[in-house]
């Protein structure tokens, strides 16, 4: 028997099978949901939850941030070299294609690096929203930039879109295939082969962009 490795309860309706990146195994259930139906429903899709755990374990980054000078980042889908600058007031920059930071918050990069890439997010992908939302006629309720690591991205049952700050490292087309995946799911709440018509009437190629993501997404991470 497959080992679950957390169990989320919340005001859902299905029951969601979540393989995180170091192969974690989270359900996502209703509240109400008897452990044993979630147990069975794990059995059922075993073969299934072992091949992602495998290929997520695989596909896991082979080196640890080190935050050191020329470690390279990306942004939109690009790569940039990191310098670490004695006289500079804020703890991270980014200027002429070259991040800064600061040597006396050094110890602290990773919070850094995080925090620049929540606010350029919020910048960045709100305003890629906006643009396909207007051009595909799909209007979502709200807008949420989130931290979540085993979502791309999702769109509630109210219309709200929520994308992960790391989307913003991933290049322009990946980006909008997410955007366009969430906005479809305001026509069509569920993955069903209307889901996905409706998907590729917006975007024709999109496959090829899920599989630059189950193949990449792991490098998309700091």
């Amino acid at each position: 028997m497959l080992d679950i490795d957390q169990i989320i309860r919340s005001r859902r309706k299905t029951i969601a099978l979540i393989i995180q990146r170091d192969g974690a195994l989270v359900i996502r259930a209703p509240l109400r949901t008897p452990e044993k139906t979630i147990r069975e429903l794990v059995e059922q899709k075993k073969g299934w939850i072992t091949k992602k755990q495998t290929e997520m374990r695989k596909n896991r980054p082979a080196t640890v941030r080190q935050f050191a000078e020329g470690e390279t980042f990306f942004l939109m889908g690009k790569s940039y070299p990191l310098k670490i600058v004695k006289r500079q007031r804020a703890s991270l920059t980014f200027e002429q294609g070259t991040f800064l930071l600061a040597e006396k918050f050094r110890s602290l990069a990773r919070e850094a690096f995080t925090r620049w890439y929540k606010q350029t997010a919020a910048i960045l992908l709100s305003a890629r929203i906006e643009i396909l939302a207007k051009k595909h006629n799909l209007q979502p309720a709200k807008i949420r930039i989130t931290s979540a690591r085993t979502r791309w991205g999702s769109c509630s049952s109210t219309g709200t879109i929520s994308l992960t700050w790391r989307l913003v490292m991933a290049p322009p087309e990946i980006i909008d295939y997410v955007i366009v995946h969430e906005l479809a799911h305001l026509k069509v709440k569920n993955h069903s082969k209307s889901f996905w018509a409706a998907v590729a009437l917006l975007l024709p190629d999109y496959k090829t962009h899920i599989a630059w993501l189950k193949k990449q997404g792991h490098t998309l991470d700091i």
